[in-house]
């Protein structure tokens, strides 16, 4: 006989997901009702109304696509490349090696623009880049690249990417609802982010929105997307009022959890959510730094929310979080690709980010490496 689910209550502060509020686990317990139910696109409207309010944005093409973040990412991509289109991918870390992956599945020609793991991505060379690429359809760059903890600042990338008339494309799975993502402002073309880390409801959907500029490309389109499912030729018109076609059955209960998740984010209000983050980061960093720890990334592109720290000489990378999780239920992230066995990801991700959760991360560090 298989035993009932009774998992162990943990602590996460690793790289998602975060922890959730129990007003958004009460909301995936709601009744369900059909997913063309008139009510059902009444909440709909709302998650779309307030999706838009978080990314900043008067983007009509605004929506929640029915999986993880890594759908969000891929959607981006197979609406807006063909076969033989060129694309500059910025990569300092795992998520934009993935970006370069599925550039090249689309058929597309890739240019790296390639950044120390640590470091931002460097403005000259994304311009060198751009000088160097033919007709560059689009620029894609990860804002808080969750393997390094870099924050990547957009602002000037965005200009001269505009400049050279490519389309600019954000990762924001891990910014979103943590620091400030401003879609019109930075001239966003399309951008995706995920359900689990800043906005706290759990993993299974991914916010994304697309320019006016971006759904040019995407009617004028000569094939077809690659994807069926993430076509967002069909997802637009799934997503557009009383009048949406039928495209799949959306998850209803993760779309409860989404829209209560969203009302706590606009209840905290926005600025004050992204001050929260930045200073419960200045208290973690004062109290890791004080134990001797030192961090991978320069202070000025430090992600608040997750937060990537050298594990000092002579210590058991796997053994300790080991004791973390088996003796405090408390979760953090290993370091991955170049930083496996030397780096450990400490979040602080919405419902995460809170005074107690850095007391019990610090006292349970003290301990274990007395």
């Amino acid at each position: 006989m298989i035993k009932e689910l009774n998992p162990r209550t943990r602590v996460l502060m690793g790289p998602g997901p975060s922890d959730v509020h129990p007003r958004v686990l009460k909301a995936m317990s709601t009744p369900l009702i059909g997913h063309l139910d008139p009510q059902f696109i009444q909440i709909m409207d709302d998650v779309k109304e307030m999706t838009r309010e978080l990314f900043q944005t008067k983007n009509d093409v605004t929506s929640v696509m029915s999986a993880t973040g890594s759908a969000g990412m891929e959607t981006c991509f197979v609406n807006l490349l063909e076969r033989g289109d060129e694309a500059i991918v910025c990569v300092g870390g795992v998520f934009g090696t993935r970006m370069c992956d599925i550039v090249e599945r689309c058929g597309a020609k890739l240019t790296r623009v390639d950044a120390k793991w640590g470091e931002p991505i460097d403005p000259g060379q994304v311009k060198e880049a751009l000088k160097k690429t033919t007709s560059p359809k689009l620029v894609a760059i990860v804002h808080a690249e969750t393997s390094t903890g870099v924050l990547q600042p957009l602002e000037e990338i965005s200009k001269m990417v505009h400049e050279a008339g490519a389309l600019f494309l954000v990762d924001a799975v891990t910014s979103l609802a943590g620091v400030p993502v401003k879609v019109d402002d930075w001239k966003i073309d399309a951008i995706y982010s995920g359900s689990q880390k800043c906005i706290s409801a759990p993993p299974g959907l991914s916010p994304v929105s697309f320019s006016g500029e971006a759904c040019k490309v995407m009617d004028s389109r000569k094939t077809k997307s690659q994807s069926w499912y993430l076509d967002m030729s069909m997802i637009r018109n799934y997503w557009a009022g009383a009048k949406r076609a039928y495209h799949h059955t959306g998850p209803i209960s993760m779309i409860y959890s989404f829209h209560e998740a969203l009302r706590l984010v606009f209840e905290e209000g926005l600025e004050k959510r992204f001050e929260r983050h930045q200073k419960n980061h200045a208290i973690l960093r004062d109290g890791l730094e004080a134990m001797g720890f030192e961090f991978v990334v320069a202070p000025q592109y430090r992600l608040p929310m997750l937060n990537a720290i050298r594990i000092p000489a002579g210590y058991d990378d796997a053994a300790i979080r080991g004791r973390l999780l088996n003796e405090y239920n408390i979760e953090i992230g290993a370091g991955l690709g170049d930083f496996a066995g030397k780096v450990w990801r400490i979040g602080l991700m919405g419902e995460s980010c809170t005074l107690n959760h850095i007391n019990m991360i610090l006292s349970a560090l003290k301990q274990i490496m007395k």
